[in-house]
């Protein structure tokens, strides 16, 4: 079944096009990959998806229903949540309190606290500090953390990996694995493609604001991802 289905999406910042006509299907249960060069949209798409930016209703589906446009929040209770890239910790409220933020809207699910700390046991040990007295790899933990506490039937990640270390990406995949298997759709946008690659059903690359690609990874070779990548 399509849990997300997005048809012919352009996106602005004011007078500026960002996307052209984007089309991306995400099928419940599935891991999705976005990947691209800096500034193929990537980070745009995903902030349109999430109700960041102002889009046709029709563009964005929801479990069928048209969503496109709608505030963050409605979409929160609805189930699609954003892990933005950057992390964004809150930088006045402690680990704890950043978790918090991410069940205001009080939707039901599994996910409590005491869940992310036996996901990521240090967050559970620097409960008290502030966010932003973490590690890099450490508030990243913490971004997917507070994404978990809204509950989410579909988490779209930004850019997982960036400025970490390689063992500290690992773990986190190996997170997202876990929580895929417990049964959350997964739209992850990442610029090391060898590592989404391995976890994703499917893949779309992203290029000067369009896709210039999408298959099943096992469909594709090196070559065709590095054409579409950065063009012929």
């Amino acid at each position: 079944m399509t849990l997300l289905g997005v048809r012919e999406l352009s996106a602005f910042y004011g007078d500026f096009q960002a996307l052209f006509g984007v089309s991306l299907d995400v099928a419940e249960g599935e891991t999705v990959a976005v990947i691209g060069a800096n500034g193929a949209g990537k980070s745009t798409f995903l902030r349109a998806v999430a109700g960041a930016l102002p889009v046709p209703r029709e563009a964005v589906r929801f479990d069928g229903q048209p969503v496109g446009g709608l505030p963050s929040p409605a979409l929160v209770d609805l189930g699609l949540v954003l892990v933005p890239e950057g992390r964004k910790i809150f930088p006045s409220l402690s680990v704890q309190e950043n978790l918090l933020v991410g069940a205001y809207r009080g939707r039901p699910g599994p996910w409590t606290p005491e869940r992310v700390y036996r996901l990521f046991p240090i967050l559970g040990d620097r409960r008290a500090q502030a966010g932003t007295n973490l590690s890099g790899g450490e508030q990243q933990m913490l971004a997917i953390g507070r994404g978990l506490m809204a509950n989410p039937r579909l988490l779209l990640v930004d850019e997982i990996s960036l400025g970490l270390a390689p063992i500290v990406v690992q773990h986190l995949y190996q997170v997202l694995e876990a929580v895929k298997a417990e049964g959350t759709t997964l739209l992850v946008v990442e610029q090391d493609v060898s590592r989404v690659l391995a976890v994703a059903q499917r893949v779309y690359c992203f290029r000067k604001g369009a896709v210039s690609l999408h298959d099943a990874p096992s469909r594709l070779s090196r070559e065709q991802i590095a054409t579409a990548y950065f063009g012929a």
